[in-house]
């Protein structure tokens, strides 16, 4: 036990010797910032794409893999009042086409909001990714029907165009959720 007593007492008594307090505090500083941005890289998508390629490759009437129980139900793809409908990938709210307004008009008496948060859908039928904006309407109480929480692509808080658990009211004459639309902007 003594030699390694000795051998970290040289170790450190080299570092004091060649380093100053206030280097070893950045270093320190540089550690701890650098810690904190890990939560903020890129998430890897890849696994989520790989457990839908299992799933579009499983014959009729076979069972689902443990843990994909979501991701097996298929609907039309064209119903717009379905959580299927292709331009919900990334919508989460009560689908105002339920709700007396359409995929992306708001229902009388509510508002839409000025500002919302974006996702990219794939169109089954030409295969093509589509920007898609998804609006809040405000100022009803909540809908209540039809609850969809699609979340492909949602990134956390700190990416706020592409979080969809916010109320995203923001500018409307008020922050009173009804529900959520899905409107095109534009092709990728």
């Amino acid at each position: 036990m003594d030699k390694i007593d000795q051998l970290f007492e040289h170790l450190t008594r080299v570092i004091a010797q060649r380093t100053s307090r206030r280097s070893f505090l950045a270093r320190l500083g540089k550690l701890a910032v650098g810690g904190m941005i890990i939560p903020l890289l890129p998430v890897d998508r890849v696994t989520a794409s790989a457990r839908a390629q299992i799933l579009t490759t499983l014959p009729p009437g076979a069972p689902v893999p443990a843990g994909m129980e979501a991701m097996a139900k298929h609907g039309d793809p064209n119903d717009d009042s379905a959580c299927d409908y292709w331009k919900y990938c990334a919508i989460d709210g009560y689908l105002c086409s339920c709700c007396g307004g359409g995929s992306h008009d708001c229902p009388p008496g509510a508002s839409p909001s000025p500002t919302s948060w974006v996702g990219t859908c794939k169109h089954p039928g030409d295969g093509k990714d589509y920007i898609v904006s998804y609006r809040d309407c405000c100022g009803k109480t909540p809908c209540g029907r039809c609850l969809c929480t699609n979340t492909e692509g949602e990134l956390p808080l700190y990416r706020a165009q592409k979080d969809s658990d916010l109320i995203w009211c923001f500018g409307a004459p008020t922050m009173v959720y009804h529900c959520s639309t899905a409107e095109i902007v534009g092709v990728k």
